[in-house]
């Protein structure tokens, strides 16, 4: 395993990072296909393992459950200071003014309910999961700085917004002297390249980390087109993706098949390899149901592809309307 800076910040994560949405009670919140406590245990062992030390949930995931097999599994197989928790604030976890949304009121609540469910002091990483356009984002960045001088919170992140909204959210805080966010989690692999256009340049200008999420493309990029597996058949958000340039789209799939058996390593080896080879990426988040698929993500840091490769992966590509906000 490699590990770097995110972005500007001193925060050193692994070059992967491990995805825990996989994880959680299949019975709670929209996540059918999640694996338990017991079954989540050999995958955590597996990653620290295999020297993956950065770990990202969020509150919504399995209706909380998700921080919860997290905070867990962790204490179990790591110290606490050797790993990066990361975990997200936006999502309806129940009614009230302060059961959602990015208010102040929310996201002090909201914080202290995932440093319960985690079983930690402190949160690494801190992340809005979307913007809310219903809160004024001085109110939300003013808390969020909050959260940080109070030591509850060590860095700041977002996720999938639109770049003009970002822009804003920094702003807001070099104007009042409150925390930037040091990191931007969005969609991004070869099915959708968008934030090649305006967010991934203003990240690598302005020293952020970039945390793609579906970095396989819920695993569109991994198997023969068209082909499904039962998290695909059970995944109401994933379904919704993924849906607008199917032609191009195969192509592309086409194409990480055919580098990968010319290797001989797995399509997600390749799929991941291009996506660390673009500058601006810090680490993409990997989930796992299968202990090939830890594996396949950690031999993809040591994947080196040429440039011949790198232009048949990306030669079908078309524009796409931005998705999953």
């Amino acid at each position: 395993m490699r590990y770097v800076r995110l972005g500007g910040s001193g925060l050193e994560v692994s070059r992967v990072v491990l995805g825990c949405m996989s994880f959680g009670d299949p019975q709670r919140g929209t996540h059918p296909w999640s694996l338990g406590l017991d079954d989540a245990r050999a995958f955590f062992r597996q990653a620290i393992e295999a020297g993956i030390t950065t770990f990202d949930t969020a509150n919504v995931y399995s209706a909380g459950t998700s921080e919860e097999i997290t905070g867990q599994l962790l204490r179990e197989f790591a110290k606490r200071d050797e790993v990066v928790i990361a975990t997200k604030v936006h999502g309806r976890m129940g009614p009230g003014p302060n059961g959602g949304g990015l208010s102040r009121g929310a996201i002090l609540t909201q914080v202290d309910a995932s440093l319960r469910r985690l079983g930690t002091d402190y949160i690494d990483l801190y992340q809005i999961h979307r913007y809310d356009p219903a809160v004024p984002i001085e109110e939300t960045m003013e808390a969020l700085h909050d959260l940080v001088r109070a030591g509850k919170v060590r860095y700041l992140g977002a996720s999938s917004m639109w770049t003009w909204q970002f822009v804003q959210a920094q702003y807001v805080a070099d104007l009042n002297g409150w925390t930037r966010f040091v990191s931007m989690q969005n969609q991004y692999n070869l099915l959708m390249r968008e934030e090649e256009r305006e967010m991934l340049p203003f990240c690598l200008d302005q020293g952020i980390g970039v945390l793609p999420w579906s970095p396989l493309a819920r695993g569109r990029l991994t198997r023969d087109w068209g082909t499904t597996t039962r998290r695909s058949e059970t995944d109401a958000f994933g379904s919704r993706l993924y849906r607008q340039a199917e032609e191009a789209d195969r192509r592309i799939v086409e194409a990480v098949g055919a580098v990968a058996a010319e290797r001989g390593v797995s399509r997600a080896q390749v799929a991941l390899a291009w996506l660390l080879h673009q500058p601006a990426v810090t680490a993409p988040i990997v989930g796992a149901t299968k202990p090939e698929h830890i594996a396949d993500a950690v031999a993809a840091v040591d994947l080196e592809l040429d440039a011949e490769e790198l232009r048949r992966l990306e030669e079908h590509y078309v524009p796409h309307a931005p998705e999953g906000f």
